[in-house]
Formats: C-alpha cells, sequence, structure tokens
C-alpha cells in the first residue's frame, strides 16, 4: 500500500471519529434538554443510527411490566411479523435483554441465548442491546439492527459506543425524574388544600362552587364549569369559576348544558383541542354548537360519578349490581390556547375524581328521607310553643289515629303470584337414543292417537311421531349379524371335527373340541341376547304417542328438520290432552310460602287453601280453585313479572290448583296460559298487609343480623 493511500485511509478515519464526537456531543446536549420524551426518542435514534451505519433500530421503554416501542427505523427489516414463533423468540430476547450488563450484549443472526432455548435473534442481521437504567428504575432498552458482515472489531466498537450513549441517555431520564418530583411535591400542597377545602361543607351549592374556583387555581386553566344532572336526565350548570351569579337564559351557558347532557348519557370524557372525528355523533354536535359560540380552543369535559364502597362484584351477572349512572359532568376550558399539556390532562382527571367524591357525599347528604324537615326540627322549637301547641298535638293526633288503623283493622290477606294453566294430562316426549332425524309425522296442534287394543285382542302402538336414524346402531346390527354367522359357521366346523371318523382323535382332542364347541355355544348365545336389545333399540327409533292428545310444542318442524342429529334425552317435543281437566300451576316466590304455611296450620281437616286468578287475555273475569298440591322443593324459576318490567330469576314453590268451575273457562284455551292469581290466607291488620314485605326484609337482614 502506497504512503498516499495510508494517509487518505488516516483522514477517512479522523473524519469518522470527528463526525462521532459531534453526534456525541449533540446526544450530550440533547439530553440536558427539557424537551418530550416522544421528541427525545427521535433524535436520540437517529443520530445513534446514523454513528453507527446501522439498517435501524428500536427504542423499548419500559412501563408497568410491559415493553412498548416508543420509535423505530425500519424494524420491519427484521419481518417478525411473518413469522409468529420468531416474534415470540425476539420478544423473550428483549425482557432478557432488559435485565442485562450495563455494556450491552450482542447478539449474532440467528442464535439463542444460553439458558433461554425458546429466546434468541431469528433474523438475518446481528442485533446490538444496551438498557437505559437510573438509580430507581429500568427505563427501557435500545436495540440497534447491524448488518451480518461487520467484523469482530467493528462489532465491539458497536457495542462499546451504544452503551456510553445510553449513559448520556440515562442523564435525560434523570433530569425528568427530578423535575417530576419536584411538580409532584409542588401538586400534592396544592392538592392537599384543594382536597380538604372542597370537603368542608355537605351543601350542594356550596360545594359546587368551591370545586369550581379551588380546581381552576389547581389545573391553571381559564375557566372550570360544573353541570348536575335534573329531572329528565338534563344537565344544567350549577357553577362556574369567577362568577358568583350564572345568568341561566344565557345562550353560552345553555349549550354548555346540553354539551354537558350529551358526554353524560355517552359515559365517556372528551378532550377537544380542534377535532371532532372521533366524538359520537351528538357528542360532536353539540361540542361544535358551543365552540361556534363561546369560541373555546379547547374544552375538556368528565361525567361525574359517585364513588361508594362496594363489595367485591359476584360470578352470577343477575347478581351484580348495576354500575352508578353519573350525576354531573366537570368541564374545563382553554380560551386562547388548543394545547393539552400532560401536566393538565393529569390536574384535570384529579379535580374530576376529588369532585366525585366530595359532591357524591352532597348529594347522598341531601337525598335523606325528609332532610330539611328533620334539620327545621332539630333548629327550632316553634312547635311547642303556645302557638303552635295546638297545631301540634292536631297532626300528632292524625298521625296516632293513621297508625292505630294500620295496626288493629283487619283487611283481607293474600299472597300474589304468577302462573299458567296447563292440562292435567300430558308429557313431554325426549329422544331414547343418539341419531338423526329421518322423518317428522306431526306438527303443531297435530292430533295424535295413544297405544290401543283392537277388538281381535291385538296391541298397536300410538301414532308415530318422529322417526329417528342412528349410524351407530346400524354399524351394532352389522357387527351383530356377522358374529353370529361366524359363531355358526365356527359351531358347524367343530361340530364335523368331532363327527368325522375318518380323523382319531385322542381324548384330549376331543376334548378341547368339546370346550371350544361350548365356548362358542355360550358366545352364540350371548350374541341373540344382544341382538334382541338391537332389536329393541331399533324399535325405539320410532317415537310414538303415549295417550290421545296434540302436539302442543311451538314451531316442530323448524326445530326437528331432517338430518338434524339429536342427543339421547334431548327434549323433542310436548303431547297433551286438551279434552280433559284442566289446572292451575302456579309459581309462588319462596319468601311467601311462611305465610301460606301458617294460615294452613288454622285450617280444620279437609280444607284447602282458597284461591282467586284472572287471565292475561281476559281479566275482567275471575276464576276460582282450591290448591291441591304443594310441592316440596323449592326451584329457580324465571319471573316475567308485570307489563313492561324485565324479568328475573326467583326461587319459588310449585303449587297445583284444582279448578271449582272448569266449564266457564274459554273455548280454545292454549296451554300455558299466563295468569295471575292469589291465595287466600285469612286476615291480617292492613298495615301488615300493606308493609308484610317490608316488615320480613327487616326481620332477615337488620335485626337477625343485630340479635345475640
Amino acid at each position: 500500500m502506497s504512503s498516499t493511500d495510508t494517509n487518505q485511509e488516516q483522514a477517512l478515519v479522523e473524519q469518522t471519529r470527528q463526525e462521532i464526537r459531534v453526534i456525541v456531543n449533540e446526544i450530550t446536549q440533547l439530553s440536558k434538554m427539557d424537551i418530550g420524551t416522544d421528541e427525545y426518542h427521535t433524535e436520540f435514534l437517529n443520530r445513534v443510527v446514523a454513528a453507527m451505519g446501522a439498517v435501524g433500530g428500536v427504542i423499548w421503554t419500559f412501563n408497568e411490566g410491559m415493553l412498548n416501542a416508543a420509535y423505530q427505523i425500519n424494524f420491519k427489516e427484521l419481518k417478525f411479523q411473518e413469522n409468529q414463533d420468531a416474534n415470540k423468540r425476539h420478544a423473550r430476547l428483549l425482557y432478557r435483554m432488559l435485565h442485562g450488563p450495563e455494556t450491552g450484549t450482542l447478539v449474532p443472526a440467528h442464535s439463542g441465548i444460553e439458558g433461554e432455548e425458546e429466546s434468541g435473534n431469528p433474523s438475518d442481521f446481528f442485533l446490538v442491546f444496551a438498557p437505559i437504567r437510573t438509580e430507581l428504575e429500568v427505563v427501557g432498552l435500545v436495540e440497534i439492527i447491524q448488518r451480518p458482515d461487520a467484523n469482530t472489531v467493528a462489532q465491539r466498537g458497536f457495542l462499546r459506543f451504544l452503551s456510553q450513549v445510553c449513559i448520556l441517555a440515562t442523564d435525560y431520564y434523570k433530569n425528568r425524574q427530578l423535575r417530576n418530583f419536584g411538580e409532584r411535591q409542588n401538586l400534592w400542597t396544592l392538592l392537599e388544600d384543594f382536597t380538604r377545602t372542597i370537603h368542608r361543607s355537605l351543601d350542594v351549592n356550596e360545594t359546587g362552587y368551591t370545586v369550581v374556583n379551588e380546581g381552576r387555581r389547581l389545573i391553571e386553566c381559564d375557566r372550570v364549569s360544573l353541570a348536575l344532572k335534573k329531572g329528565g336526565g338534563k344537565c344544567r350548570i350549577i357553577a362556574v369559576s369567577g362568577q358568583d351569579v350564572i345568568d341561566k337564559r344565557a345562550t353560552t351557558v345553555k349549550l354548555l348544558g346540553k354539551l354537558a347532557t350529551a358526554v353524560v348519557k355517552a359515559g365517556e370524557p372528551i378532550w377537544y383541542s380542534g377535532d371532532t372525528s372521533d366524538f359520537a355523533p351528538q357528542v360532536e354536535k353539540a361540542v361544535e354548537n358551543y365552540v361556534d359560540e363561546a369560541h373555546t380552543k379547547m374544552i375538556a369535559v368528565f361525567p361525574l360519578v359517585r364513588k361508594l364502597n362496594k363489595p367485591e362484584e359476584e360470578d352470577d351477572p343477575r347478581k351484580r349490581s348495576k354500575p352508578e349512572l353519573p350525576f354531573g359532568a366537570l368541564l374545563v376550558e382553554q380560551i386562547e390556547d388548543s394545547r393539552v399539556p400532560e401536566r393538565m390532562r393529569k390536574r384535570v382527571e384529579i379535580v374530576a375524581e376529588h369532585a366525585c367524591s366530595a359532591l357524591g357525599n352532597a348529594i347522598e347528604h341531601r337525598s335523606i328521607f325528609l332532610m330539611p324537615v328533620w334539620k327545621t326540627i332539630g333548629k327550632t322549637k316553634v312547635l311547642f310553643t303556645a302557638r303552635m301547641l295546638p297545631k301540634t298535638l292536631l297532626v300528632s293526633a292524625a298521625v296516632l289515629a293513621v297508625i292505630g288503623i294500620l295496626t288493629f283493622m283487619p283487611w283481607r290477606f293474600q299472597m300474589y303470584c304468577n302462573g299458567t294453566l296447563e292440562p292435567v294430562v300430558r308429557q313431554k316426549i325426549y329422544s331414547p337414543l343418539d341419531g338423526e332425524v329421518e322423518e317428522l309425522y306431526v306438527d303443531h296442534n297435530s292430533a295424535v292417537k295413544g297405544p290401543y287394543t283392537a277388538e281381535n285382542g291385538d296391541k298397536y302402538f300410538g301414532t308415530t311421531l318422529l322417526k329417528l336414524r342412528s349410524s351407530q346402531l346400524e354399524n351394532t346390527g352389522i357387527e351383530l349379524h356377522g358374529k353370529r354367522k361366524e359363531i355358526v359357521e365356527q359351531i358347524a366346523s367343530l361340530q364335523r371335527q368331532l363327527l368325522d371318523q375318518d380323523k382319531r382323535l385322542t381324548e384330549v382332542d376331543k376334548s378341547d373340541l368339546d370346550g371350544r364347541l361350548k365356548q362358542a355355544k355360550i358366545q352364540l348365545a350371548s350374541n341373540e341376547e344382544q341382538y334382541k336389545i338391537y332389536l329393541r333399540q331399533v324399535q325405539d327409533l320410532h317415537i310414538t304417542a303415549p295417550f290421545d292428545g296434540a302436539v302442543v310444542s311451538w314451531d316442530v318442524k323448524q326445530r326437528l328438520t331432517q338430518k338434524r342429529p339429536i342427543s339421547r334425552m334431548q327434549y323433542v317435543m310436548e303431547v297433551a290432552y286438551l279434552d280433559g281437566a284442566w289446572q292451575l300451576e302456579l309459581a309462588m316466590p319462596e319468601r311467601r310460602m311462611g305465610n301460606i304455611a301458617k294460615y294452613q296450620k288454622l285450617l280444620k281437616d279437609g280444607e284447602k287453601l282458597k284461591v282467586e286468578f284472572v287471565l292475561a287475555t281476559d281479566p275482567s273475569i275471575t276464576y276460582y280453585g282450591m290448591v291441591r298440591e304443594i310441592y316440596g322443593r323449592a326451584e329457580v324459576r324465571t319471573d316475567t313479572g308485570s307489563a313492561g318490567s324485565a324479568s328475573s330469576s326467583l326461587n319459588t314453590v310449585l303449587m297445583k290448583v284444582a279448578l271449582d268451575d272448569p266449564d266457564k273457562l274459554p273455548e280454545n284455551l292454549r296451554p300455558g296460559a299466563e295468569c295471575s292469581a292469589r291465595v287466600y290466607c285469612g286476615t291480617k291488620p292492613v298495615g301488615y298487609v300493606l308493609f308484610y314485605e317490608v316488615i320480613a326484609f327487616v326481620q332477615k337482614n337488620i335485626l337477625f343480623r343485630l340479635s345475640w
């Protein structure tokens, strides 16, 4: 090599070193600047990738136990998205490198990490890793993608350079943590003052004014407003920061109330800074109307939900308590600036959370039954002055009279429940075997005939309802038939061997043939028994009617389409004798059975509980009956409730009622006709009749728990 080439090479090396020094100085200055993490990650990684001449790289941030790609350059070159297994190996490698040495780690292409068989570098490039750590925590990880053709000296240089710049990046995060600690200390001081102030009063209006004025000082915004939900679900503005009196007829106030109403109904907070594309249509319209009128650059609306201490949610969704609905909204505005700093966002969330607690307590205090009355009684003695004493005595006498009526006046005591009218003779049909529908012969309301005996003594099955086909049963028949043929041939062969005179059989051979012949005959007998069972199962494929009547199941043909698979003991249809007797089946809630049981003990021998009921189709006619049977077991059944109310599951006891005059029932009565019934349980005081369920609730949930 000539001296000229050597000088040029040295000059090139020196130029490269100078460029690297410049980049390192830029990263050093960048790490001392107070800029956002997104901007820092972008500038930092671009400089590192350029200095190392790398293909690309990624900055991974570690937060709450998860690694997230904060910024990446050409990460798709690794092609991990195309291979799920490679993606998993790379992810495990990242978590391992996160706690690797501060000097960094080199991972060659298509290699694994010792002790971790499922983690490694499945790409065609070699990867350079270095963690970013502070004294308090692991902040993140820098991953650089390098070409695999670099020599060993260059690789060590890459590793040393990356570890050095990651140390510089640590300074940025340390400075950021120090600034956060200072801001947090200041925030805690302000927050303590804010919390103490808004919880001083339980008056809703006073608490609302405190929230908006102290909240504006804490958030450092232009205006804070508070809206509370009134009748009809609409929100009205009750407080605005810096204003003692609100003109509720002002256009801006009305539009602000409509915006709060829309956000409360949606149930999700919004942040508007010029773009409404992500909002619900009703929220978008309300925001645009208000912004056009008030010329606000930024507005945040947070629904306020009362915070209550609730027990852990149960596994049964039907027993879970419903989530609390928002009772109002907190509105934060910026008039001139549309930017939303992270600091402001956090403070708005804190103010909204504490406002929920303070206002929730105030609203709950105001909602106490007759709270103004109790306050009035507690603050004044005017009721007991000589002037007001006659009126007080008159009102007291009226109250005592009402209490006396509720306590001593007897009234008809009845237990109410829902029920259905059903034929006495009915039966649900279930599939006896696994199979599939081959032929359906009936439909809803089809008349059927049960098994009968002809005059000549021949017995006939009932009407065939459904014919099934079972591939398994067919295979069983084929197997039994083939087995039988095989056994018969074996028996014939053994018999020929015993009768063959040309063969001179020893006693041992004869004994062996006799034993095999007996065993074959036993197998034949077993095969015949199995074949009988097979024939009975084949007969069961034809499902017949158990008695005369009609099919009362709905949509039979739609449910039992051809070739539809049916499992053993699966419900198929129901047959009922509609021309026979009918009965009322009541689903009495278990909590009311105690009163029925007490009244039953007072009845004389032979007396039965009286029942009155009306049909849902014609409530103007009352029918009567007697309780014929009460099931000894309570079961969970669905209660449809009254019209317009949601269904619920209740623990109920089934009661069967015999009708006094079944001929009065309407014609063409359908099974399952809904009824409302009441069971007579004697007489009780009017107060007990009106409030017996409240009394039972107090006894069960309060008195019993307080008793020793």
